[in-house]
């Protein structure tokens, strides 16, 4: 499978930008959305995201390609009295989206240009565009980056909303740490729809709208159109120089361990090691900022584990690094090959794109599945390592899809202060996904048991949940999990909104006031009225 490369133009200066003030309300000539009903063939296309568990039945979806059709969908449906929401990439975790009181389902899909704005100086991603796309464009044509994640299909307008993160963040941040503005229709306490743009200059009336776009999660606030992206100390005078630039090459490592060779103890070991060097390794001036790695723990039903790591080729002893990261989480550890297999080297975007595409399970639009997450301060406790090693080889549960993922976190991250930004993890070193995917509806009750019964046994010691605290840190928000509002599944005394913005809830609640007094937009864990 391939990312639809093509599916995003790229233009100097679009038909439609944006006017001169940065608050405008509907009333554009600009053609209607494409309105699809239930009696269209392409519905039961349109009202399923990624995650098949979740299926809406909206009396309509709208496609918009143009930031005036999201006013005018937003309008009617607010006029109607209609709940509406939003969807750029569908891949949602829970029902956000699809859910059977949404009437009105507002695609951003086809809204998918990545191009220099050269009034505003930075780089405009539409929402609908999917992370390839804004990487594709934003490479080719000006050798730049916006640092994000490895699955390609993703959509840019919940990414980005939830501070986004992947295999470069050690090295250039978060992408949010490159926002520069956001257009978003919101809805006022009149009914009324309008378009307004924020950025992050000091003097901007919007500028708190533009905070809460910066990892206060998606479909809190408004309807994002577009995102412009320039770092923080450019001027935007030279297009080339307005975002970092990627490595020219990587070396890209994948190490596989048999489970049938992996005892326990090295599987502790492994664990352990992983765990040690992301906490001794993680400040921004560390040489290891130009190396990420996934940790992938499958259950034992998959037949291994693995790490991917990838390097920028061009930092200083690049080969270097990679040996002494691949000998510390190994150390001690049987299973290992050896000799270990040789690095491929790369070009970036040849790598990003392999990686993107290659996983037969994330690009698979067919599975149900369950995720859960968790930021790591420090390494696994010992008691929290026994419990993974427990879950992955259940012989009451076996599923080659179930896995947990540690995610590179930390490096450039840290050195921006959690206030900053609404996302707050910067003290974080790395991430953890937990999750199961199938395809049966019949089986959902066992998969999700699998799921609740692992997370909340790894964090029993604090209500079944992480808490912030000196180990743990909370979830990531683009990971959500309505278990974690349920007091059956979560006893601790830290509510949901804890657990994804630590101390910059109320600040988002003041936002979530000023800019959705009428809480038009909103879903199962959105940010609440004050």
């Amino acid at each position: 499978m391939t990312g639809a490369t093509g599916s995003a133009a790229f233009a100097a200066d679009p038909a439609e930008t944006p006017g001169s003030a940065d608050t405008q309300t509907s009333g554009s000539t600009s053609a209607p959305a494409a309105t699809v009903t239930p009696t269209d063939q392409r519905y039961p296309e349109l009202v399923t995201g990624n995650n098949q568990r979740w299926v809406a039945k909206p009396d309509t979806v709208q496609l918009v390609t143009t930031s005036a059709q999201a006013v005018a969908v937003v309008q009617n449906a607010v006029s109607a009295g209609k709940r509406i929401t939003v969807r750029s990439g569908g891949h949602c975790y829970e029902d956000f989206v699809s859910n059977p009181d949404v009437k009105v389902i507002l695609d951003m899909s086809k809204m998918n240009r990545v191009y220099w704005d050269s009034a505003r100086r930075a780089y405009a991603v539409e929402a609908g565009a999917v992370l390839l796309d804004m990487y594709e464009q934003l490479y080719k044509l000006y050798g730049v980056v916006v640092p994000g994640g490895y699955c390609y299909s993703v959509g840019v307008g919940g990414f980005i909303a939830g501070g986004g993160f992947g295999l470069l963040s050690r090295r250039n941040g978060l992408s949010v740490d490159h926002l520069y503005g956001v257009e978003v229709v919101t809805v006022d306490t009149y009914g009324r729809a309008r378009l307004t743009v924020a950025t992050r200059e000091a003097g901007d009336p919007n500028r708190d709208l533009w905070w809460a776009h910066t990892g206060g999660g998606g479909g809190n606030f408004g309807v994002v159109t577009r995102y412009w992206f320039r770092s923080a100390g450019s001027d935007g005078s030279n297009p080339a120089t307005a975002l970092p630039k990627p490595p020219a090459q990587v070396l890209l490592s994948t190490v596989t361990m048999p489970w049938s060779k992996l005892s326990q103890a090295d599987f502790t070991k492994l664990v352990d090691n992983y765990g040690k060097w992301y906490a001794a390794n993680s400040a921004p001036d560390s040489p290891y900022t130009a190396l990420g790695s996934y940790l992938i723990l499958n259950h034992q039903a998959n037949g291994a584990v693995s790490i991917l790591t990838q390097v920028d080729a061009t930092a200083q002893g690049a080969q270097s690094l990679l040996d002494s990261f691949l000998a510390a989480v190994t150390d001690g550890v049987s299973a290992t090959p050896s000799p270990l297999p040789a690095p491929r080297t790369l070009p970036w975007l040849r790598a990003t794109r392999m990686l993107g595409t290659s996983s037969p399970v994330l690009n698979n639009p067919t599975l149900r599945g369950d995720h859960k997450s968790a930021c790591m301060r420090k390494g696994f406790p010992p008691e929290q390592i026994a419990t993974l090693y427990k879950y992955l080889n259940s012989p009451d549960y076996s599923n080659a899809m179930a896995n947990v993922v540690l995610h590179p976190y930390g490096g450039k991250v840290a050195s921006v202060a959690e206030a900053d930004t609404a996302a707050p993890h910067r003290s974080t070193v790395f991430k953890v996904l937990t999750q199961t995917f199938w395809q049966d509806a019949a089986e959902d009750a066992k998969h999700l048991a699998w799921t609740r019964a692992f997370y909340g046994e790894m964090y029993a010691a604090t209500g079944g949940v992480p808490v912030p605290n000196d180990v743990t840190d909370g979830c990531y928000v683009n990971y959500p999990d309505t278990d974690i509002s349920d007091p059956a599944y979560n006893t601790s005394s830290a509510p949901w909104h804890r657990l994804y913005y630590k101390d910059n809830y109320p600040r988002l609640q003041k936002v979530k006031a000023a800019w959705d007094p009428k809480n038009i937009f909103r879903h199962g864990q959105s940010v609440q009225l004050p």
